[in-house]
């Protein structure tokens, strides 16, 4: 239809672009009005925002031990960041990293409290075996939309409801994950045994000098190889490709269900590896709240830097400082879910603007009347008549 107008494609907006400098004004005004908003939220919850912003400005980088809070918060949304960039260069939006960060942590602590080998191997393949779980789970979605034309979005979110699900019934069942009871006539507990000092991943530093997790420097590892692979490698290329125009893909020779298929498995393994993370560098228990949302936030993460891994570093630097200063905000009054707010209206900050700008500019380019070709001469020469 001559009068209708075409909206982006939301892979073209997520994968690494530049709309110039009417995009930076725009997303600089954005975050302002964000910070407004955030201000004006804390003023009608009966708060101060000075009072808040130091908050977690304690929480968060004052200290040694509040930066080791913010890292150790920081790299499991730096790992699911990172799947998420691999997925959204593709085309393939994968949203249900929650369940398979759950799954994968899962999966880890059955490998870490079952093997019986020595404490470095478990531990390595308890990461290993975390990251498959991810990965299997996610290419599940994956053979359904290649082979049914499911909805990948639909299916990556009910399948991490039903990862969920299984998390919890495995913590009910004691030849599984419960942990076991202290006598007879205990309660049974709804999470698993602790693992054993030998297969947690080593770190660097104690408390209160900084602490940098062994999993912080294994998620910096990743995020420099990533990059490489998706800005230098026909990999990367041809995933870029896919998303942006997957028909001049499959022209140029690449297997959709292969590359596509492939990415979506990739962001699940990276998310059950965070997962492993979790449960072998920081909590050291497996529990049905363990996700706690790092899946979802690690998504954001990769909105906003635009599924560029070196972008998402900081990024999740932010969102960590956010986790590890909102404990310090009930001492204002402020109540914690309110940096979930201000997440979102970060995240909006971020991503609608190179939105409206290429909405613009596409509509610019629609009102521009296309050039006029000169009209050929209709008149012909008399014909020339014989004797």
């Amino acid at each position: 239809m001559s009068g209708s107008r075409k909206f982006p494609n939301v892979a073209e907006l997520m994968r690494p672009s530049g709309y110039g400098v009417q995009v930076a004004l725009i997303t600089v005004a954005a975050i302002v009005i964000a910070v407004l908003a955030s201000m004006g939220l804390v003023s009608a919850t009966g708060g101060s925002p000075g009072d808040a912003l130091d908050a977690l400005y304690t929480g968060s980088i004052a200290d040694t031990a509040a930066w080791s809070e913010t890292l150790k918060a920081a790299t499991p949304l730096l790992l699911v960041a990172l799947g998420a960039c691999i997925s959204n260069r593709a085309g393939v939006f994968n949203i249900g990293q929650e369940g398979q960060v759950l799954l994968g942590a899962a999966v880890a602590a059955y490998v870490a409290l079952h093997l019986a080998l020595p404490g470095v191997l478990v531990m390595i393949l308890s990461l290993v075996a975390g990251a498959i779980a991810g990965g299997l789970w996610s290419g599940a979605s994956a053979v359904m939309h290649y082979t049914r034309g499911v909805n990948v979005v639909v299916s990556t979110l009910l399948m991490s409801f039903l990862a969920i699900q299984l998390v919890s019934f495995a913590l009910t069942v004691q030849w599984l994950l419960q942990a076991p009871r202290a006598s007879a006539d205990s309660i049974a507990s709804t999470e698993s045994a602790q693992l054993p000092p030998s297969v947690r991943i080593p770190g660097f530093g104690e408390y209160p000098a900084l602490e940098i997790g062994g999993g912080l420097v294994l998620s910096i590892i990743l995020t420099i190889v990533l990059a490489v692979l998706l800005g230098r490698s026909r990999w990367g290329f041809r995933l870029n490709m896919l998303g942006l125009n997957p028909m001049a893909a499959r022209h140029a020779g690449v297997r959709a269900p292969w590359a596509g298929g492939m990415a979506l498995a990739l962001s699940g393994a990276f998310a059950g590896l965070a997962g492993a993370v979790i449960l072998s560098g920081q909590v050291f228990r497996l529990q049905p709240a363990l996700s706690n949302n790092f899946g979802w936030d690690g998504l954001l993460v990769a909105l906003i830097a635009r599924s560029r891994p070196i972008a998402a570093v900081p990024v999740a630097l932010l969102f960590g400082a956010f986790r590890s200063g909102s404990s310090f905000l009930a001492s204002t009054g402020v109540p914690n879910y309110l940096v979930d707010i201000v997440q979102a209206l970060l995240v909006l900050a971020f991503v609608v603007p190179p939105v409206l700008a290429k909405v613009k500019s596409r509509g610019r380019a629609e009102a521009t009347p296309p050039p006029t070709e000169p009209v050929p001469s209709t008149t012909t020469e008399p014909e020339k008549v014989t004797a």
